[in-house]
């Protein structure tokens, strides 16, 4: 028997009018101007237009998500933006810096390798009983140092728990894009035992890292290699290494993503996304579905991307600790009983208010943590127009 919908719980009540969604946004656009611009409008005509164009991107888009009550579309559109000019703009760093994007035997016994946060789970354990940090990167100089990534991601993880793979990680736009381009999945039944897989590698490259003292995730068995930095080919090893890199690529990023319409490589594979699971338990925010308000239509879970809304979980009101808080679910939801929460508050009351708060540290993190890539991406893109070339 369907449940009365309170009137409460519209789905209606997150749209907002083009003047209150203004005022809304307004600390928004105050906040992106002076972390995009570092307080200072540039005087060079090319780094003025980047930064307006950035400036306008990200403020249209987080004015439509509260004027619209959408969180999805527009997530993605800042997510998937950032994913395609991150490989733009390191690419052409790696080619600066390098002349290439191979790694050399120098580069990495001089440390000189960005730090990467899919590395952390590899280096935690290690750093606790040796002191050491098995990464060949800079502590604290340099581009992407291990340091900083850290800080951003305790922050991170303390204010969006696993939101980072869907509002942070500049790897994870890429499988979130070609999960869209089909409008039906090709595959639907997932076996919900490959939940299990992420966890198995999770603790089969921490317990080999610890061993070995070695990334051994980044050695073998990361797709991103394909897109990023990979060590140059000098031996047979490293040929094996570069074909499976290249095979997960295609296989867990492109394929099974493109198929299923689902985010595979976030979901059943990366071992750091299974460990932002664990600071899902410990965040300011998650996803909550209210009982009384929802129907049972299961939409929720048919659209979830990362299979983390069950049957189970819908009893319960409460996605599992997979959840990315991309907004999919609540972005579906007809009654409005799936919504964003903020812990120890009731899951009924003031669920726009609660959203918007949820928005403002998600897309702020998003703004800043991409800004500056986005906008040396979009420099390249019109350096290669004009110049013939990136670098």
């Amino acid at each position: 028997m369907m449940k009365e919908h309170p009137p409460h719980a519209k789905p209606s009540e997150v749209r907002q009018s083009p003047g209150k969604s203004f005022l809304y946004a307004l600390p928004m656009m105050l906040l992106t101007l002076m972390m995009l611009s570092g307080g200072k409008i540039p005087a060079d005509p090319q780094r003025l237009f980047v930064l307006a164009v950035t400036y306008l991107f990200f403020n249209v888009l987080f004015f439509l998500m509260i004027h619209t009550g959408k969180t999805d579309r527009y997530r993605a559109t800042a997510f998937i933006t950032y994913a395609i000019l991150f490989i733009v703009s390191f690419i052409s760093h790696m080619f600066e810096a390098r002349g290439s994007m191979s790694l050399s035997q120098e580069k990495i016994i001089l440390c000189e390798v960005p730090f990467c946060h899919l590395v952390i789970p590899m280096t935690l354990i290690p750093a606790a009983f040796t002191k050491t940090i098995i990464f060949p990167g800079s502590i604290t100089g340099g581009f992407a140092s291990i340091a900083s990534m850290f800080v951003i991601w305790i922050g991170a993880s303390l204010s969006m728990g696993r939101g980072w793979c869907s509002w942070g990680c500049f790897f994870g736009g890429l499988d979130d894009a070609f999960s869209r381009i089909l409008k039906k999945p090709l595959i639907r039944k997932i076996d919900p035992r490959w939940n299990y897989l992420p966890w198995a590698v999770l603790l089969a490259v921490v317990l080999t890292a610890a061993a070995f003292l070695s990334p051994t995730y980044c050695e073998w068995l990361c797709p991103f290699k394909t897109v990023t930095e990979f060590q140059a080919v000098t031996s047979f090893k490293i040929l094996v290494q570069t074909i499976i890199f290249v095979s997960l690529f295609i296989a867990l990023v492109i394929v099974l993503p493109l198929l299923t319409k689902r985010r595979i490589q976030c979901s059943l594979f990366c071992p750091f996304g299974a460990m932002q699971g664990l600071t899902n338990r410990i965040n300011a925010f998650d996803v909550r579905i209210d009982p009384d308000s929802c129907i049972n239509c299961k939409r929720c879970m048919t659209a979830c991307p990362t299979f983390s809304v069950t049957e189970e979980s819908i009893r319960t009101g409460r996605p599992l600790m997979s959840c990315m808080k991309c907004g999919t679910c609540v972005d579906v939801c007809p009654k409005g009983a799936a919504s964003f929460h903020v812990r120890g508050t009731p899951v009924a009351v003031n669920r726009n208010i609660k959203r918007l708060l949820f928005l403002y540290a998600a897309f702020l993190f998003l703004a800043i943590f991409s800004g500056g890539t986005i906008q040396d991406g979009l420099s390249r893109i019109i350096r290669l127009i004009t110049t013939g070339s990136m670098i």
